[in-house]
């Protein structure tokens, strides 16, 4: 099986597939409402934050890999929701399914060759950038599932 291949099939199962985290982002996104999106937990991040914090990274890489030069803001893609509207949380949402398909299209339309070149954006390979994105979609998906289970934890105690 070619590179290209295995890191499409890893992003597929990892998003809405069979993954041997038994957790995909597509069905942990299902399960949160507007209101548990915008949710506050201490100095935690809200899951709304974290979902547009993951975005950013993929358009991110999807830039780097045209050899685009992005600056990484003070605040590593993490702003408050000025939008908090169900509309807008749907709006997220299929920001980052857009995310996936068109890193899915850029694999789809590689060659595994194009894969060991060097990011003049970032000095990492192209195949590094997009196994770093699965790390870090990997990571932010565990913490969503925590603070999610926190919340609903939190709602039956009837503490918030």
């Amino acid at each position: 099986m070619k590179s290209s291949d295995i890191l499409k099939k890893l992003l597929s199962d990892h998003y809405d597939g069979d993954p041997w985290i038994d957790v995909t982002i597509s069905q942990t996104f299902k399960k949160i409402s507007t209101e548990q999106a915008l949710k506050k937990i201490d100095n935690l991040n809200s899951i709304w934050q974290i979902v547009n914090h993951m975005i950013s990274w993929r358009e991110t890489l999807l830039s780097r890999v045209k050899d685009e030069s992005i600056t990484v803001p003070d605040n590593n893609f993490i702003k408050e929701i000025e939008d908090t509207s169900e509309k807008s949380w749907g709006r997220t949402l299929k920001r980052f399914k857009k995310s996936q398909m068109d890193i899915i299209s850029f694999l789809s339309d590689s060659k595994d060759k194009v894969l060991d070149k060097v990011s003049s954006a970032s000095g990492y390979t192209y195949y590094e950038l997009i196994q770093a994105i699965l790390q870090h979609d990997a990571y932010h998906l565990g913490q969503i599932v925590l603070i999610l289970k926190l919340i609903n934890g939190m709602k039956n105690k009837k503490l918030i």
